[in-house]
């Protein structure tokens, strides 16, 4: 589905952030894990436009419904600062952990000592491979994000041959991997796109810029690059503002901040796959609010995606 971004929609995302902020619902909860109304959020970053959408939605529903929440957030999308940040619960685990695990290996052990402790776990935009921790995962359907990225980028360019770069974070981060997967996939039914391969970023912007500077060099016929999430994107801008090729090469970026947003409008960017975090974080909270009150449970729930030139 493609849409045209309103100023409107814009507007209310704007508002949405400002309203929410970077702030923390309610304190530490003194009674047991079985019966506070105490729950956590450990997204993937600090700071980053998604995750604080996430976190409105989640702090929205959970007041709605008569918990209080509590976010931190590593500085960094590190398993090993978002270990510190999960191990920091032990001495008065919440009833109930929204977690986005940062890597889907690393952070199995550390959830588990937190489940461990009768705390319910519920993944939110990311997963680990082990499915069997969480009561429930909430996520965009990333694999058709991808899809959707590749058949966009496919209209964009018409019927010219050229290569495609794609750029990914970190090595066994759940949804980018997905949405570099399901973009493969779908450049296959575009035979004038080849794909030159993912490049990982370390979900650093600099590095992504990097990566296209590199890129513009070795490969002359570059017509379009895929950036799995808001760090790449930002970054595969500026290399190729840098080199003097925007909107030369075709930029599809995956999320919609304001920033991005921005460089839609200005034609940094020719397209954008829009998730819904605020929704994921929602859903999030009715999710945990179920299994704890002992009500039907949904396992995987996904939400919407669209397309925005």
């Amino acid at each position: 589905m493609k849409k045209v971004l309103a100023a409107g929609s814009l507007a209310a995302a704007a508002v949405l952030l400002a309203a929410c902020g970077s702030g923390q619902v309610g304190g530490s909860g003194g009674n047991s894990v079985q019966n506070n109304k105490q729950l956590a959020l450990i997204p993937g970053v600090q700071a980053e436009p998604f995750y604080i959408s996430m976190q409105c939605g989640a702090q929205a529903e959970a007041q709605k419904l008569g918990y209080t929440l509590t976010t931190s957030a590593p500085q960094k999308f590190d398993a090993a600062l978002q270990t510190e940040k999960v191990n920091a619960l032990g001495s008065n685990p919440p009833a109930a952990l929204l977690i986005a695990p940062t890597d889907d290996t690393a952070m199995l052990a550390p959830i588990q000592q937190v489940a461990s402790r009768g705390t319910k776990i519920v993944q939110v935009d990311t997963s680990l491979k082990d499915s069997g921790i969480a009561v429930s995962s909430i996520s965009s359907d990333n694999t058709e994000g991808g899809k959707l990225a590749a058949k966009t980028l496919a209209e964009l360019v018409g019927g010219k041959q050229g290569s495609v770069l794609v750029l990914d974070t970190i090595a066994g981060t759940s949804t980018t991997a997905a949405r570099a997967a399901g973009f493969a996939d779908e450049l296959k039914n575009h035979p004038n796109l080849k794909s030159i391969g993912v490049q990982f970023t370390q979900n650093e912007p600099e590095q992504a810029a990097a990566k296209v500077t590199a890129a513009l060099a070795s490969t002359p016929d570059l017509i379009g690059i895929f950036a799995t999430n808001l760090n790449t994107g930002e970054g595969a801008a500026t290399g190729l503002r840098n080199a003097g090729r925007i909107g030369q090469v075709n930029l599809v970026g995956f999320d919609a901040s304001p920033s991005e947003v921005d460089g839609l409008r200005s034609g940094e960017y020719q397209a954008l796959i829009a998730q819904d975090p605020a929704m994921i974080g929602q859903q999030g909270v009715d999710q945990a609010v179920a299994a704890l009150e002992g009500k039907p449970v949904t396992r995987t729930l996904t939400a919407p995606l669209h397309s925005i030139t």
